[in-house]
């Protein structure tokens, strides 16, 4: 069943996309997946819609201490997809972090040289 993003699932939308956000104009309705609990989401979209790539990528620590890393996709038109959550014990989120505790993976670090 289709419900808005909350203010902190947007706030990770938002710190996933960067300044690029304002060109996925309004993404509000999404559903829940079936994933175990992991908090994975699915943008409300037509029913013809597929995966298609990452377009990016942010880390936290769970209420736990667990790390969590979430992805972005797009489908195959270049709209937002899914929300996509992966506890690295596969337990299930227990909360979403804060802002300021969102960070960008390694592997999207920037090579100063």
């Amino acid at each position: 069943m289709a419900r808005p993003l909350t203010p902190i699932e947007r706030d990770l939308v938002v710190f996933i996309l960067g300044p690029s956000s304002a060109s996925y104009g309004h993404f509000d309705l999404v559903e829940d997946m079936n994933d175990g609990g992991m908090g994975s989401l699915r943008f409300v979209g037509s029913e013809d819609r597929r995966l298609g790539k990452c377009i990016g990528e942010a880390e936290f620590d769970d209420a736990d201490g667990v790390p969590v890393s979430v992805a972005l996709n797009v489908d195959q038109y270049g709209q937002l997809f899914e929300l996509d959550f992966w506890k690295v014990d596969f337990s299930p989120l227990k909360q979403i972090a804060a802002l300021e505790e969102f960070r960008r993976p390694a592997s999207d670090a920037q090579d100063p040289g």
